[in-house]
């Protein structure tokens, strides 16, 4: 029989829109746990270099989770990242969440699952994956030393991650599949300056011919529906994130895109239930919109368990 454990809030995931709302919470006398099963910080530890952040002129990804992670530590939250859910109930009259070893009975709910990386879609991702496809420059671009790398996406996260993979690559193609790239402009400007990288526009991966490493790669225009090939060693691939709501999908009002829909409070359709950062439905996704979102979100909450 697993024990059952009342609290006044639960916080399912510790990225930065979780870490704030845990932050906010406790700081508010609510008894809070934070769930997470990965990595604390979520996608903020995959940023090389956080420059847009106020308070900082720079600083790496890493440092500014983990400063957020003691900051909300020390006022008073507590995170539990050895226990997986099992299962969610959402109800207006009840919130159950069961881990391996126990089961949660929240007054409010706070949903910050955030996103994950989109695959490549190509036939062969699942084979080469982590073998010469990779979704994280900083965790495997010192494999590429010296070596030709592509690079697919358009947005800041491609363009930041070619500009980081330029320490180790002797080339990078920049693939995008639309007409024109969508990361900031002067990030662009930084990484075309180098005689070393190349774009191709309306340009999509079909095929990635290989078993371990790469021998060959088909691309198409979209525009011609001209094949090519290209050479390369690796591909880090940037073409977006898919939220997490399989925990929720069943209970919660979800938009075209698969993101939770709420209101200008961050409520979901089901009472005390509230979603926050990259897991929800809006237009803007950054960091600071992250910590704004876990910020309203601890708020609502509090008013709505002590009833406001």
């Amino acid at each position: 029989m697993k024990e059952e454990k009342e609290l006044d809030l639960a916080i399912i995931g510790a990225g930065a829109a979780g870490l704030t709302a845990g932050l906010y919470a406790s700081r508010s006398k609510l008894n809070t746990l934070i769930f997470e099963n990965g990595l604390i910080g979520g996608q903020i530890r995959e940023t090389f270099s956080v420059e847009n952040f106020p308070g900082f002129n720079a600083i790496s990804g890493s440092e500014l989770a983990d400063k957020m992670q003691e900051q909300t530590v020390k006022s008073g939250a507590n995170i539990n990242e050895f226990e997986s859910i099992e299962k969610v109930k959402l109800t207006d009259e009840e919130k159950i969440i069961e881990t391996d070893s126990a089961i949660y009975k929240p007054k409010s709910v706070i949903i910050a699952t955030g996103s994950k990386s989109r695959k490549l879609p190509v036939p062969e991702e699942e084979k080469l994956h982590g073998k010469c496809i990779h979704y994280c420059e900083l965790c495997d671009g010192a494999m590429y030393e010296g070596k030709d790398l592509i690079v697919v996406g358009g947005g800041n996260s491609a363009i930041d991650a070619a500009l980081f993979l330029l320490k180790y690559a002797k080339n990078i193609t920049v693939v995008h599949h639309s007409e024109k790239l969508k990361a900031q402009k002067i990030n662009q400007d930084e990484l075309f300056k180098h005689k070393n990288v190349t774009l191709l526009l309306n340009t999509e991966i079909t095929h990635v011919l290989g078993d371990n490493t790469i021998e060959n790669i088909t691309t198409e225009n979209r525009k011609t529906g001209e094949s090519g090939t290209l050479k390369a060693d690796g591909i880090f691939v940037y073409i977006g994130n898919k939220p997490q709501i399989e925990l929720f999908k069943e209970s919660l009002t979800l938009s075209e895109s698969g993101h939770i829909k709420t209101n200008e409070k961050l409520e979901t359709n089901i009472k005390g239930v509230f979603a926050a950062g990259d897991v929800r439905e809006k237009e803007v996704r950054q960091l600071t919109t992250a910590v704004n979102d876990g910020s309203i979100a601890a708020l609502m909450a509090e008013k709505y368990i002590k009833g406001f």
